[in-house]
């Protein structure tokens, strides 16, 4: 009897950690829905609200990175508020920006308070000829889409987003299409802050837009093999040319200070989760006490 007790509680915690992994990956599912819910009306304050306070908390975009809750707020309110709604919370007549988000998959690690998600968007954008005249956009509908390679963290039983690298993939005028865009649609920030007031905290190599089809690195390892793609499959030389000729892999690599700063933890015997740690070929992640 006692042998049988042990198992049915054996049993029970097993059931128990399966259905709380299935629980959050659905609520990480909605806390980035409901971001792109938010970005799609020009809701930032809303979207800066949904950020960990935590120190490291960053977004990467473009080329550059916005380090903590002031660079967030700098990116979403400084950058996109003011240049899109000129400074108010949410949406002006005759401006779109629909975000959808699909394709979501997502990683919870065994302690269940870190996560990763890869999510494709894929935008429509534009003004309405009405506005043409008020909106500095003037009269423009374009497309864009781009992948999110993220970290979650789970803050006093919040899931929040944590660390947002968003790629916008490739950009399209709606009339011509994407075979004819130009290089470097949108322009790369070239200053940082406090030089530019509304600028990243830093400047970053990550560079691409199309036509460069580099492969956005992968947070999860081969379902079936359980190696990662190796950083030659993921550049793009020119077609017929050896991969030698073509551009650096891409990196989900976190900033030089929050990577040392985590070795030096690791060093001293304090396992930490990062985006580095494999996920194995079940979409789990090594035990490891998160940070």
């Amino acid at each position: 009897m006692s042998d049988e007790l042990a198992e049915l509680r054996a049993e029970v915690r097993r059931l128990h950690a399966k259905i709380q992994k299935v629980e959050d990956e659905a609520e990480i599912r909605k806390v980035h829905f409901k971001y792109g819910y938010y970005l799609d009306k020009c809701l930032y304050n809303e979207v800066v609200d949904m950020f960990s306070d935590h120190p490291d908390a960053y977004v990467e975009f473009l080329g550059s990175r916005y380090r903590g809750k002031e660079g967030i707020r700098r990116l979403y309110i400084g950058r996109f508020q003011n240049t899109f709604v000129k400074g108010r919370n949410g949406p002006v007549y005759g401006f779109l920006l629909d975000h959808p988000m699909m394709q979501e998959i997502v990683d919870v690690d065994p302690s269940g308070t870190r996560a990763w998600a890869r999510i494709r968007a894929l935008m429509s954008a534009g003004t309405h000829q009405s506005i043409q005249e008020e909106h500095p956009r003037g009269h423009a509908q374009w497309w864009e889409g781009g992948l999110y390679e993220n970290e979650y963290i789970k803050e006093n039983g919040v899931w929040k987003p944590f660390r947002y690298r968003y790629f916008p993939f490739w950009h399209a005028d709606f009339d011509r299409g994407w075979s004819h865009t130009k290089k470097n649609y949108i322009p790369w920030p070239t200053k940082t802050f406090p030089e530019d007031p509304n600028g990243p905290d830093e400047l970053i190599e990550q560079q691409m837009l199309w036509p460069d089809t580099r492969v956005i690195p992968f947070h999860y390892a081969h379902p079936v093999t359980g190696e990662q793609v190796k950083d030659d499959d993921l550049r793009a030389p020119k077609y017929g040319q050896d991969v030698s000729t073509a551009l650096p892999p891409l990196s989900l690599a976190l900033p030089a200070d929050q990577q040392k700063a985590l070795e030096a933890e690791k060093g001293n015997g304090v396992e930490k989760t990062s985006v580095a740690d494999v996920v194995n070929s079940n979409g789990e992640v090594a035990d490891a006490t998160p940070a």
